[in-house]
């Protein structure tokens, strides 16, 4: 982390230095070259169309500047990789007086505002400026994609975010309510959707280049694309459920009518962000390796030795400290930690003859397990077109999570018996705690609905690891999988320990530069700008 304020602040220290008035507005300024490479230069072969969409891809989880840990790391991995249950730091960030204690500092909350609007929704504007959406209309639909894919995690961090304005040469530009951005992210996949489906079925012209070169995700197939952003839909319209009910089932049938193109139902179609090219790397990995600043969190491993799931071995090495090291250790979120007694704890399965995280690994942002899991819920709610019962979908997204990481599922779906297991750290007996939670694995058509809804989710948040940002998302929406709350919350009693964080308050570089917008903003949120105040679609 230490390289963070060393290096990873020169974004803002050049806003400062352009006068730059804040990060939502003259995207030209902030798309600057200083290569001298013109956009005439680009346009060569197309190069413009794969730069600007290469990078935009790259910056959803932002490793856009040759695999970025620095900005990742603050953009997600010490917020909500860390509050979905995934993940803690070994490392005793600003003496345990940090975000993981609930200590929000204002530096690393407002990172994942400026990758969207530098890194994302710059790149994405650009691609408009060269009038890609009129030239080649499904490339642009993919950069559409890319956009809604990398904005909706925006607006579920804060909730109200500038986005029908960003990029207009206002002096103070306007944020939109969280319901309004989530309605303008169904228009826009209903026109990429359009534009996908003309573009395959042949009512476009073939594209004058290989789109394979653009395209980090599914080497140019529009395909696989069209059934990503059905399923982005289903995503989306599930986690308006409960305060837009009417709207999440008219989307969620949309996204499932099979006439619209399908959404993903194989490995192969999962969403992956290719790690190629020289100096690119996941940045997980590298913050986990050769940094050493990330271990596995007490949450899931309590629920995956539990569950004796055959999958922990695939997500995380054993403990490497000599008093306990053929055991999966977690550590729990707002302890107290000193990294060189810490860093003995599990880690990502970076080691040993099979490992199934390296610095390529692709960085994974939507699997076909999660899909079926949605449509596990979409069919206990019961909304039309999910294509199976509840019972049916859920047991194959547990499946194909097991396919997706090369495990064999055997008895654990048959399993009613296994629960997750109470947390006992060696180094720090105040963090041991009861197991969160009593749910088993085997399905049970006369359980409640709640308790269906807890399996449905509890899984769904085991397969989608280690996607952090979607995971602390489901938990908000659902309550759901239950996980230990901090051991230390040093919020000064602004967030309850037991509902857990909600959001990131809104960046102060927007507060120097467009105040009178944020302070608009925070009617629209209704509620103070902390991190206990609920999101639109985080009702109780």
């Amino acid at each position: 982390m230490k390289r963070y304020y060393k290096k990873g602040m020169w974004a803002i220290a050049a806003a400062v230095v352009l006068g730059a008035s804040a990060c939502t507005k003259n995207f030209e300024l902030y798309n600057t070259d200083n290569t001298g490479i013109s956009p005439d230069d680009l346009k060569g072969d197309f190069n413009d169309v794969r730069s600007f969409l290469v990078q935009a891809q790259r910056s959803v989880i932002n490793f856009s500047n040759g695999g970025d840990p620095n900005s990742y790391q603050v953009q997600q991995n010490l917020n909500a990789d860390c509050y979905s249950g995934y993940f803690m730091s070994p490392t005793n960030f600003a003496g345990g007086q940090n975000n993981l204690s609930y200590s929000l500092i204002t530096g690393w909350n407002e990172e994942p505002f400026k990758v969207a609007y530098l890194n994302l929704m710059s790149n994405v504007n650009r691609l408009r400026q060269n009038g890609i959406d009129k030239d080649y209309p499904a490339v642009w639909a993919v950069a559409q994609i890319v956009q809604i894919t990398g904005m909706s995690r925006v607006t579920d961090i804060y909730g109200p975010i500038p986005y029908s304005k960003a990029g207009s040469d206002k002096n103070n530009i306007a944020y939109d309510s969280q319901e309004d951005v989530y309605k303008r992210f169904f228009l826009e996949l209903d026109s990429a959707g359009t534009n996908l489906r003309n573009q395959i079925n042949g009512v476009n012209q073939p594209l004058p280049f290989s789109f394979a070169n653009s395209d980090l995700v599914y080497d140019g197939d529009f395909t696989k694309w069209l059934q990503f952003a059905n399923s982005l839909r289903l995503r989306l319209a599930m986690h308006i459920v409960k305060v837009a009910p009417e709207l999440a089932k008219q989307e969620a049938e949309k996204a499932l009518n099979p006439a619209n193109g399908g959404v993903i139902t194989g490995n192969a179609g999962n969403m992956l962000v290719k790690t190629t090219g020289t100096g690119i790397s996941n940045p997980l990995v590298f913050i986990a390796t050769n940094w050493a600043d990330i271990r596995a969190g007490a949450s899931i491993i309590s629920y995956m030795n539990g569950y004796q799931d055959p999958r922990i071995g695939k997500y995380f090495d054993k403990s490497t400290d000599t008093k306990f090291s053929e055991r999966y250790q977690g550590i729990r979120i707002g302890s107290t930690v000193d990294k060189p007694e810490y860093v003995t704890y599990s880690n990502l399965n970076v080691s040993g003859p099979n490992p199934s995280f390296t610095l390529r690994t692709p960085v994974q942002l939507m699997t076909a397990a999660e899909v079926y899991f949605l449509r596990a819920e979409a069919a206990l709610r019961g909304f039309a077109n999910a294509g199976g019962t509840a019972q049916a979908l859920y047991e194959q997204g547990v499946n194909i999570s097991m396919a997706q990481w090369g495990v064999n599922a055997g008895s654990y779906l048959t399993d009613n018996t296994s629960k997750p297991a109470a947390f006992v750290d060696p180094k720090n007996s105040a963090a041991n705690a009861p197991a969160p939670s009593d749910i088993t694995v085997r399905w049970d058509d006369a359980a409640t609905e709640a308790t269906k809804m807890e399996r449905i989710i509890t899984q769904k948040w085991i397969a989608m690891f280690p996607e952090g940002q979607e995971a602390w998302t489901e938990f908000r929406r659902t309550g759901y999988p239950k996980l230990f709350p901090v051991v230390n919350n040093f919020s000064g009693g602004v967030i309850n320990s037991t509902t857990q964080i909600r959001r990131l308050p809104f960046a102060l570089n927007e507060y120097n530069t467009n105040r009178a917008e944020v302070e608009k903003a925070i009617t629209l949120l209704k509620g103070p700008d902390n991190g206990a105040t609920r999101l639109w679609w985080d009702v109780q």
